[in-house]
């Protein structure tokens, strides 16, 4: 005699996977309003500066040799309500010094990561540099002498990775490279960058490369496309 099979329904219990840790919450209003909120306080603490010394935009603190010591955020400090943090620092010393150090501790709010995390101490903010950009090794642009326009130019981006916001360090340019990596607030969507007018605009991820070079150089003589950039 045969045995009959009974048909046994099995349970399989669907977990549903969490998210990795290290995944960023999706974006809300409150982040987007953050991150371009900063922007625009750092580019209007950059106007004050130059406003207080002859228009010059603000630099890496160095030495007498022209060594970088500091951070231009260092320096903009007394401009973002920061005067006593900016006390603390040692001038004369790199950031790295035994009194510099500890500061890095003390990075303000406003430099902070907005939305994704990242070791403290450790920010996004960075302005292009090199040949040819707003910050030239060799200084040939004023915040009232900028070529292409104020509100064609880029001041300070959102970069795709951070760097200890008191140490002299941001993204360098090279025309003849691949640009760096943007955009790590909003990874794979959106890039901050302020503008020299102190504006804001929400760059799309996939902007067009020769468009976003032209918004990096101050004196490239081209028509820029905002378009191809935010939309």
């Amino acid at each position: 005699m045969r045995a009959k099979w009974i048909p046994v329904a099995i349970a399989v219990a669907v977990v549903a996977m969490p998210a990795r840790a290290e995944d960023p919450p999706a974006p809300t209003r409150a982040h987007y309003k953050v991150a371009t909120n900063n922007m625009k306080n750092i580019a209007l603490a950059v106007h004050n500066y130059a406003s207080s010394y002859q228009d010059k935009l603000p630099g890496d603190i160095t030495d007498k040799d022209g060594k970088p010591l500091l951070s231009w955020r260092v320096a903009i400090l007394p401009f973002v309500e920061e005067d006593k943090l900016f006390k603390e620092f040692k001038l004369d010393e790199p950031w790295d010094s035994e009194n510099n150090k500890r500061l890095i501790a003390k990075m303000p709010k406003l430099y902070a990561p907005v939305r994704v995390t990242a070791k403290e101490g450790l920010t996004y903010y960075q302005r292009f540099t090199g040949p040819g950009t707003l910050f030239d090794p060799k200084p040939k642009f004023t915040i009232g002498n900028v070529p292409d326009g104020t509100s064609n130019t880029g001041l300070v981006f959102e970069a795709g990775d951070p760097v200890i916001w008191s140490k002299p360090g941001d993204l360098a340019y090279d025309a003849k490279k691949p640009l760096p990596k943007l955009g790590a607030h909003f990874s794979g969507m959106w890039c901050h960058v302020a503008l020299c007018d102190g504006s804001v605009i929400r760059m799309k991820q996939d902007a067009d490369e020769k468009e976003l070079r032209k918004l990096i150089l101050p004196a490239d003589g081209e028509v820029l496309d905002t378009d191809k950039l935010t939309k």
